[in-house]
Formats: structure tokens, C-alpha cells, sequence
């Protein structure tokens, strides 16, 4: 059986995904291959944000999603100096954070979690106004975090009202 070799970008130099702060602004590597680092970034968060809706609810992802936006601003600021680079595509925590936003009230129904993740990686590459200014204006950990929030919650209006529409049928 023949296996698929995605490529992978090398990490800044002296970089190992043993430092808290290469992995999580690479959430566990994810972040390094290529193509698409940041539909895969969000991918990789959905496992997370199912187990804690199951086992919390909203509120836990809501948490969670604080608690991984608050460790990404530092880690994704430490990583982008060590790289050289504002934004570096091999950072995807700030995707992870982002879509744990949009998914909020997603709670066990898979077609929103679906909803959720098509509606974030929407926004985030077409960053309506203000996070194409948050993507422009902000610098280091915080910048680079803030506009997936933004983008996030964006997404978080579609899934409630999707949310609200399922529950009325």
C-alpha cells in the first residue's frame, strides 16, 4: 500500500516541537504541513471542541477557547520572533481558538460542528471588516490571535442562528 507524504515546512532554526511554545502554536505539529496549515489547524481542534462540548457543554467550550486565545497570544508571539515572520503560516493555535469560538452553540449536533467549521475558515481567509483590520493593525502573539477570534465570532452568528432554526423544527 502506497502512503501519502505530505510536505512539511522545517521549523525555525533550533525549533523543536518539545517547547510548549512550538507546540502549541503549531498545535502539535499540525501546523508544519502543507498544503492548507490553516483548514488543517481547524481540523485538528474539532476533536478537542466535540470532547469538551460533550463533557461541559457551551460553556466549556467557551473556556476553552479562552484558555487556548490566552497560551496563544504567548505562544504564537514567541514563535513568530524565533520565525521572523508576523504571521507565520506554520502558527495555526490562532485557527484552533477561532473555531472553538464559532462552534459554541454547536453542543452534539455534528451538522453545526460541519456549519462551524465552514463558516470560520470562511471569514478567515475573506476577513470582513474588522478583521481585515485586526490582521492588518495588530502585531506579535496578540494580532496574530485576534483576528481568528473575530473571524470566529462571525461564524458563531451563523451557527446560532442555524442552531436556533434546528431547534424550531
Amino acid at each position: 500500500m502506497n502512503k501519502i507524504n505530505f510536505p512539511r515546512v522545517s521549523l525555525p532554526s533550533g525549533a523543536s516541537t518539545r517547547e510548549w511554545d512550538v507546540c502549541l502554536a503549531t498545535w502539535f505539529g499540525v501546523g508544519v504541513f502543507r498544503p492548507a496549515p490553516g483548514t488543517r489547524g481547524t481540523l485538528a481542534a474539532v476533536p478537542l471542541g466535540v470532547l469538551i462540548s460533550f463533557l461541559s457543554g457551551p460553556l466549556g467550550v467557551l473556556v476553552a477557547a479562552a484558555a487556548i486565545f490566552a497560551a496563544g497570544v504567548f505562544a504564537a508571539g514567541r514563535y513568530a520572533k524565533r520565525s521572523g515572520v508576523d504571521d507565520d503560516q506554520s502558527i495555526v493555535i490562532d485557527e484552533v481558538a477561532g473555531v472553538l469560538v464559532a462552534a459554541i452553540p454547536a453542543a452534539g449536533d455534528w451538522r453545526l460542528w460541519v456549519l462551524a467549521v465552514l463558516l470560520f475558515r470562511l471569514f478567515d481567509i475573506w476577513k470582513p471588516w474588522p478583521v481585515s483590520w485586526a490582521d492588518r493593525r495588530l502585531k506579535g502573539g496578540l494580532g496574530i490571535m485576534v483576528d481568528d477570534i473575530l473571524a470566529g465570532i462571525y461564524a458563531l452568528f451563523g451557527v446560532s442562528l442555524a442552531a436556533v432554526l434546528t431547534l424550531a423544527s
